[in-house]
């Protein structure tokens, strides 16, 4: 039988080349997100230098290569306000608020885009609880709603097993009711984690980008008029089905058909 000889020197060999290969490893994974960082660095850049135009350009095609982010939308909304395109200024503000609604800048700019519109909506009034539970939930992100969930789901556990496992009535107590508090706070951050999932999934609403367009009572051309909409108004889409009209209904209340061309979904 052939005897092999396996020194230290071997082993430490062997051991240099796996740290090499790890080495190797972690810069592949690194690359995308050096590439991201420098792509992003010279969109702000752009922006700095009051290159609007190229910092919109700059910021699309880092959307398009790497995904959506709200710090992208929104820096690219700044761009499309700069250039008083004001349409695509609040269709970009909004995709940022879908992603985190609980930015306080993102609200802020939002409410500055929508103010230039020249539509001024009313939406119509709904029950107190509605508009109480789309204030909640639009206060954190969805990761952040998660992460209480998860957090609060913990320490219902940690609850639960002193008032299990301690012999102290006090301490029984306090196991006890915080478990009570913390499941109702993880039942509501789940909830809320999942109702803005399912709205950044199920976009059914969009920006008018037409300057002016008038809404048909039917999907043709030669059907009725029924009002004029203009650019930047936020609308909800009833009926997504047919490639060149959409039916749509507008935040008072209103609905009725545009064509396809006229708007883009957030």
């Amino acid at each position: 039988m052939k005897k092999y000889n396996f020194t230290i020197y071997d082993l430490l060999y062997s051991m240099q080349r796996v740290r090499i290969l790890c080495l190797l490893a972690l810069v592949a994974l690194a690359l995308p997100l050096w590439g991201q960082g420098g792509s992003k660095s010279k969109a702000d850049a752009l922006y700095g230098k009051e290159q609007y135009r190229e910092a919109a350009a700059a910021y699309e095609a880092l959307l398009k290569n790497e995904g959506e982010a709200a710090e992208i939308y929104y820096n690219l909304a700044g761009c499309y306000y700069k250039l008083d395109d004001i349409p695509h200024a609040v269709l970009n503000y909004e995709r940022a608020f879908l992603l985190d609604p609980g930015d306080a800048d993102i609200r802020a700019n939002l409410a500055l885009a929508r103010g230039k519109t020249i539509d001024k909506v009313v939406p119509p009034s709904e029950m107190f609880f509605v508009t109480w539970w789309r204030d909640l939930t639009n206060c954190m992100s969805t990761g952040a709603w998660a992460t209480l969930g998860i957090t609060a789901f913990i320490l219902m556990l940690v609850g639960l097993l002193i008032y299990m496992f301690v012999s102290r009535l006090a301490a029984r107590k306090v196991g006890f009711y915080s478990a009570v508090v913390l499941l109702a706070v993880c039942v509501i951050a789940n909830l809320a984690a999942f109702s803005q999932h399912y709205g950044q999934t199920h976009r059914d609403t969009a920006i008018i980008l037409a300057p002016a367009i008038t809404v048909k009572s039917s999907p043709s051309d030669k059907s009725t008029d029924l009002f004029l909409i203009h650019e930047g108004s936020k609308v909800e889409i009833l009926d997504g089905t047919m490639p060149e009209w959409k039916e749509v209904k507008f935040e008072e209340g209103k609905q009725g058909w545009v064509p396809a061309s006229a708007l883009e979904v957030i």
